[in-house]
């Protein structure tokens, strides 16, 4: 069950979320969690860098209409994963937690893409745990 956090300094409220649920739902629900997972890490990593004064990110919805559908011509797809674990990254050095190993990010996406949502969540929770308030 995923866990509600509040972000200091006004980061606004973030969510712990079960890797294991961000991994396999999407296979239950036709790919549409993982849409909606996409689309609130990325407002969770604005709201985070509004709060502590980092650029991660100014549109959650650009990234995942980069999912679908221009994951239909790949590109966008790849750019938006892209960018968005650099994000991840940069949100916990801001964070002051381990960032994501990038090459290990890289072979999860390209070998076991479910993995690499489990990973990129795990990278989260443990930032979100550093970072909140109630």
């Amino acid at each position: 069950m995923a866990r509600e956090l509040w972000i200091r300094n006004g980061g606004g409220l973030v969510k712990v979320r079960d890797p294991w649920a961000v991994a396999l739902l999407p296979f239950v629900t036709f790919g549409i969690y993982h849409l909606v997972w996409w689309y609130r890490i990325n407002r969770e990593l604005r709201d985070f860098g509004y709060a502590n004064n980092a650029e991660l990110g100014d549109s959650p919805a650009v990234s995942t209409l980069a999912l679908f559908p221009g994951g239909l011509i790949i590109v966008p797809a790849l750019v938006s994963y892209w960018r968005g674990t650099k994000r991840i990254q940069l949100a916990a050095r801001v964070g002051v937690t381990k960032p994501p190993n990038g090459w290990v990010a890289v072979l999860l996406f390209v070998f076991i893409p479910p993995a690499f949502s489990a990973y990129i969540q795990v990278s989260l929770n443990r930032l979100w745990q550093s970072s909140w308030v109630t």
